[in-house]
């Protein structure tokens, strides 16, 4: 099972351009054209992960106009941090830097040109890093040979 956001944009063909350049999203599938030339419905992916966008109908304000967010994606990526300076590069209006979550995400908050909230994140450890099993054989088998197989 999948959930695929479905997302309005007034240019279908600026978006799929800001997003490709600010987010890495790439071209999936065929664009389909109106009668005016114009794209008014593709999709893009992000890893194996899929999004797709269409052209409103007629009295449809998008979120930048209204001056509120209508919904927020959140993203799991590699590299937050990385990919935050590209979407700043690429003009996405910035809520919120890069910052350590409570529930163990480093996350930012951006924009796009038609006001679409997105957050970027990925999950980070918390305290020490638990030795591997081959640092722990390597470490009791150091204390064996130095006559403390018993240390802990």
């Amino acid at each position: 099972m999948a959930i695929t956001p479905y997302l309005l944009y007034e240019d279908v063909g600026a978006a799929l351009r800001f997003l490709a350049k600010a987010f890495g999203f790439r071209r999936y599938g065929t664009q389909v054209k109106g009668s005016d030339g114009r794209i008014n419905h593709a999709a893009m992916k992000l890893g194996t992960d899929l999004i797709m966008m269409g052209c409103p109908g007629t009295g449809y304000r998008n979120p930048k106009q209204l001056g509120q967010a209508t919904q927020s994606l959140y993203v799991t990526v590699r590299g937050v941090d990385k990919h935050f300076l590209r979407a700043r590069k690429a003009g996405a209006r910035v809520l919120e830097e890069p910052a350590d979550t409570e529930y163990g995400h480093r996350r930012y908050g951006v924009t796009d040109p038609e006001g679409h909230e997105w957050y970027f994140a990925q999950a980070i450890r918390r305290g020490k890093k638990r030795p591997s099993r081959r640092r722990l054989k390597q470490s009791a088998s150091g204390r064996a040979r130095s006559g403390n197989a018993g240390a802990v």
